[in-house]
């Protein structure tokens, strides 16, 4: 299992950016969201966004490029990227038995029998 950095940007319809890291996450977002941006459309934010992006500081022209255009973007880090190999088509079954859904201490009053 591989953990990866993901952003939603809440465009219509919203864009998600994949890296191998924070930090990577952080550059594609310059470059892919905030760098691409018709400069136009930040109207006096534009230059603060190019100082911070020429200086490497990325989350600033990101929060910087938020502010300007009002967008959101969500960004979460460290979430799972399943593999075949972490999850084998033939062992589904027998992990399926072991987890909450089929525990027998959950089991509710309609499969006991009685109706409350």
């Amino acid at each position: 299992m591989a953990l990866v950095a993901y952003a939603v940007v809440h465009t219509e319809p919203p864009s998600i950016f994949l890296a191998d890291d924070i930090d990577l996450l952080h550059r594609v977002l310059a470059l892919e969201v905030v760098a691409r941006t018709d400069p136009v459309l930040l109207g006096p934010r534009a230059a603060e966004i190019r100082a911070a992006l020429l200086e490497e500081r990325w989350g600033d022209a990101t929060v910087a490029w938020i502010r300007g255009t009002g967008t959101g973007i969500d960004v979460y880090d460290g979430k799972s990227v399943y593999s075949h190999d972490d999850l084998p088509a033939e062992m589904i079954g027998a992990q399926l038995q072991f987890t909450r859904l089929f525990s027998q201490d959950d089991v509710g009053p309609d499969e006991r029998g009685s109706h409350a």
